[in-house]
């Protein structure tokens, strides 16, 4: 009998997990893992912070050393783009007419930095940060020091590049929509925690702002032009306002879409034998009974696994907690929890806010549905189980640091 054939675009963490979780199930069959890029799979936490920052090397952001896909009989073809699927034929359409025939089908198409449209957002030294390549070449600019660094954007992305850029001795300014960076994320009051530190740290902020143009040459900007009139010198720009899931073969191809490609719990897309999984993703969460598409890496773990599972008929449910980490300055922070829900939540705090070593946690009612715990560590597994068991919380108890959170 012949063995199948599992075929998975795109070749970041998402589907390198995917392909590396089936062979550790025992999986035998053939894997192709089809990649846009050059490069085998890497993750992408290091390229805003310690790859950016110079403090680890290019390889410490591979996903495996080079010889582990021969060694797994993993078939990765780089620089090769999918165009479609026939999902009656079983058949995917790879950019210049090849047809690979799949039994399972995994797209791991990933997401692309939202751009801007003002006049001169293609000078040069415009950047974005999503690939390793825009990470090798914002790092040497920004190595070379003492030059002024616009960032547009305030979320995670933004507050990183702007604290490698001081890292590095450069000027920076943080220009950004809201009234507070990381607002939207985290709220006004832990925003503010942020921008307080990358003002102690030297930054300016340019909030409630816009930029309506990038002034310069060929070569590069000389200043952007905020909507208030305000010409800010730059010698870099980055932008950091986002990504939208790479849709494309899943549109042509029809599958149904939500806020990316629609997957159920298993990370079944509408169509039989075809999965989704990481940043394109849009998966059902029972424990929240809706769809939350999520662009951090432990998704793209979490969702490569339950996928290998569902392609290898084992029971397999999408159950982790949405989890990222920030490293700015000497700030760390881990956040675990459900963004929608916290959004309507109050906030409690355990620890100094001001000395920034604490531990913020979202409440709904008597219920922790988030949790952040900042320059405080091996409290996030803690942090989790409230909000997996959907423990009964008293908020003195909570926020008070004598109390053991295992007790709670």
């Amino acid at each position: 009998m012949t063995k199948p054939t599992v075929v998975i675009v795109g070749a970041g963490l998402a589907g390198a997990t995917t392909a590396t979780e089936l062979r550790e199930r025992g999986f035998e069959g053939r894997i192709l893992l089809l990649g846009a890029e050059p490069h085998h799979p890497y993750i992408r936490p290091p390229l805003s912070k310690e790859y950016l920052k110079g403090e680890a090397d290019r390889d410490a952001a591979f996903v495996h050393p080079e010889a582990w896909y021969a060694e797994n009989a993993v078939e990765f073809l780089p620089e090769t783009v999918a165009g479609s699927f026939d999902p009656g034929a079983h058949e995917l359409f790879v950019a210049g007419g090849a047809r690979i025939t799949y039994d399972s089908l995994v797209l791991a198409t990933g997401a692309s930095p939202r751009r801007l449209t003002v006049p001169g957002a293609g000078h040069g030294a415009v950047y974005t940060l999503r690939t390793l390549g825009d990470s090798e070449w914002l790092r040497a600019a920004l190595a070379i020091g003492g030059r002024r660094v616009v960032v547009v954007g305030s979320g995670w992305i933004g507050l990183e590049v702007a604290a490698a850029a001081r890292g590095y001795g450069n000027e920076v300014t943080v220009v950004g929509s809201s009234a507070v960076p990381l607002s939207k994320a985290i709220g006004t009051e832990l925003g503010g925690v942020f921008e307080k530190l990358h003002r102690d740290n030297g930054v300016e902020f340019r909030n409630r702002a816009s930029v309506v143009a990038i002034d310069g040459t060929d070569d590069g900007p000389r200043e952007v032009v905020t909507g208030a009139g305000e010409r800010l010198p730059a010698d870099i720009v980055v932008v950091g306002i986002g990504a939208t899931p790479n849709t494309a073969v899943a549109e042509r191809s029809r599958l149904t879409l939500g806020n990316g490609i629609l997957v159920d719990a298993g990370m079944r897309t509408s169509i039989e034998d075809v999965y989704a999984v990481g940043d394109v993703a849009d998966p059902y969460l029972p424990a929240i009974e809706r769809h939350l598409r999520n662009e951090h890496w432990a998704n793209a773990i979490a969702g490569g696994q339950v996928a290998a599972r569902a392609i290898l008929g084992e029971r397999a449910v999408y159950t982790e907690i949405p989890y990222f980490y920030s490293d700015q300055y000497d700030l760390g922070m881990e956040y675990s929890g459900y963004a929608p829900l916290a959004e309507e939540a109050d906030v409690v705090f355990r620890g100094d806010k001001d000395a920034r070593e604490f531990i913020a946690f979202w409440l709904r009612g008597d219920r922790v549905v988030a949790g952040m715990n900042v320059n405080v560590w091996d409290v996030n597994d803690k942090v989790q189980r409230l909000i997996r068991e959907g423990v009964r919380v008293d908020r003195a108890r909570l926020s008070d640091e004598s109390v053991s959170l295992d007790s709670l």
